[in-house]
């Protein structure tokens, strides 16, 4: 169960750094305008996503790669806390208004333990 779930945490990584690529912006959006260099953090981030991605699917990696994959992950908690600063309950999208914002928190922290979980296996 275990190797499953690192496997399917790699593949996560690497399939969402991949879109960082193929639909930048969807990834731009979601960058705080007060970061600025949208372009740059979504090429970064998705370089980032792939390469932590990489260390969890190979097994003596997979520690190191699973407490990467927790610390890349928290990174983005930045941009789903501005998110709920500025969600309103009129906006058109779902994740755009408070109870959208804050599922998108939610999921993020179980993107956090699952990684956590990886790591703490894997050791």
């Amino acid at each position: 169960m275990h190797a499953i779930a690192a496997v399917a945490l790699a593949l996560f990584l690497v399939v969402t750094g991949i879109l960082h690529f193929l639909v930048p912006g969807y990834f731009r959006r979601l960058v705080p305008a007060w970061l600025r260099r949208e372009r740059l953090l979504v090429a970064v981030s998705g370089s980032a996503e792939v390469m932590v991605g990489a260390l969890v699917l190979i097994p003596c990696s997979r520690p190191a790669g699973g407490w990467a994959a927790a610390v890349l992950i928290t990174c983005y908690l930045v941009s789903h806390v501005d998110a709920l600063r500025r969600a309103r309950p009129d906006r058109p999208r779902l994740l755009e208004r408070p109870a959208g914002v804050v599922a998108r928190l939610v999921v993020n922290v179980l993107y956090i333990a699952w990684a956590v979980a990886v790591a703490r296996s894997a050791a």
